[in-house]
């Protein structure tokens, strides 16, 4: 059995992220994860502007291997159809050059950009990678360490703390934290691949289609390389139980029958199974850490509830996660009264933008008022701009505690 300071439970996004930086501040760490990579995961396979900025902060030639990677296209912004059929198109970098300009986004699939985080983690001595390991049981022992044990109950590791990235399905995020599946605060979703796609943006601009009859959720096409597609749909839980919706068959039927996607879709070829999963929302605000643990990613709950995108705030999460796990190391400190400043940091990075997306989320019940919205944004710089702002590290937090930005919102400017 192995006896560590720091032992990661996950090597996504999130858990890769915090190797990645306690390793950098000189730290030796466990990270261990049940698959073997590559790995596929479901999702909808887009980098945001904010993944950008966590992967530079992770050092600039991180960034540079993920851009001359053939395996991503770059992406230059956002469509989103509103249910009356209105385009409002999002450039994640306003006046953008894609011949001059650092592409803003990226489009790749998870098997491939999760395999290159992983690949990053290789390269470091102070992190050892245990795949294909389940650990099935945590017990926290008499002198406040976690005790790991496979399902078979065999004694795998002993850590001092324990950085929980394992996912929205986290056995230890269910029956250790305490994070019930809640159908108000989570999504379900079906994902497929697609070759021959028409009508695809030219600069890869990824597509939110919020359908009327598929109201409150939505529709989305973002490109890939050589010319596929990633294709699914997401819908609360809740609606999905009251409107007993089948999401594949829904799926299946919007392709073939809406008008602004069945000429699309006609001649297009569907690459392997519909692939389901489900998403714990950030639309309500949990406990992230405890005694000697903390929660990152999906794990904790952190999915962003309008656009479902998680892997940027997965990576920050696991970003401060590294920076908390050392200060309670350095503090020798790890009880749940010093690692709640971890969830104060994260939420203060995280909080006002996932309250922000709530608010875009619930206005998908009523889409008159959505589309008053997309019309309004259409003609209002700052309203566009702060849809923007939510795929990016700009700061919009600020202008988020500024009244004025509340009336330029309502009434229009600059």
């Amino acid at each position: 059995m192995r006896h560590v300071d720091i032992c990661i439970l996950g090597a996504g996004p999130g858990g890769a992220t915090a190797a990645l930086h306690l390793a950098a501040a000189g730290h030796k760490v466990l990270l261990i994860d049940k698959a073997v990579f590559p790995r596929d995961k479901i999702c909808g396979d887009g980098l945001s502007g904010k993944v950008i900025s966590e992967l530079r902060r992770l050092g600039p030639e991180v960034l540079s291997r993920l851009s001359a990677s053939a395996a991503q296209v770059p992406s230059w912004g956002i469509d989103f159809f509103a249910p009356n059929g209105r385009r409002l198109s999002v450039p994640f970098k306003p006046r953008y050059n894609p011949a001059t300009d650092a592409p803003a986004g990226h489009v790749i699939k998870r098997l491939d950009f999760d395999d290159f985080l992983v690949r990053e983690v290789r390269q470091r001595p102070e992190i050892e990678l245990l795949e294909g390991v389940d650990v099935a049981q945590h017990e926290r022992t008499a002198d406040g360490r976690w005790l790991l044990r496979t399902a078979e109950g065999e004694a795998l590791v002993s850590a001092r703390i324990l950085l929980v990235a394992n996912g929205a399905q986290s056995v230890f995020a269910r029956h250790v934290a305490g994070h019930a599946l809640e159908p108000a605060h989570h999504c379900a979703g079906v994902r497929a691949y697609y070759d021959g796609v028409q009508g695809l943006s030219a600069d890869n601009f990824i597509e939110l289609h919020f359908i009327k009859d598929f109201l409150p959720g939505y529709l989305w096409v973002f490109p890939l390389p050589n010319g596929q597609a990633n294709v699914g749909v997401g819908m609360l839980t809740q609606a999905i139980s009251a409107q007993k919706v089948n999401l594949r068959e829904k799926l299946a039927e919007m392709l073939d029958t809406h008008p602004a996607l069945r000429e699309r879709f006609r001649a297009a070829r569907r690459l392997g199974p519909v692939r389901g999963f489900g998403l714990p929302l950030g639309s309500k605000r949990r406990p992230i850490s405890g005694n000697g643990y903390l929660l990152l990613g999906d794990a904790a709950s952190l999915i962003d509830p309008f656009t479902g995108e998680g892997i940027s705030h997965a990576m920050v999460s696991g970003r401060h996660a590294a920076d908390w796990a050392g200060r309670a190391l350095a503090a020798q400190d790890t009880s749940a009264a010093f690692l709640r400043q971890y969830d104060a940091a994260v939420y203060r990075r995280l909080g006002q933008e996932l309250r922000l997306s709530h608010w875009l989320q619930r206005l998908l019940q009523f889409p008159a008022l959505f589309n008053f919205v997309a019309n309004r944004a259409a003609n209002n710089a700052t309203l566009a701009e702060t849809l923007s702002s939510m795929f990016l590290d700009l700061n919009l937090r600020e202008r988020l505690r500024q009244p004025s930005f509340y009336v330029k919102l309502l009434f229009g400017g600059k």
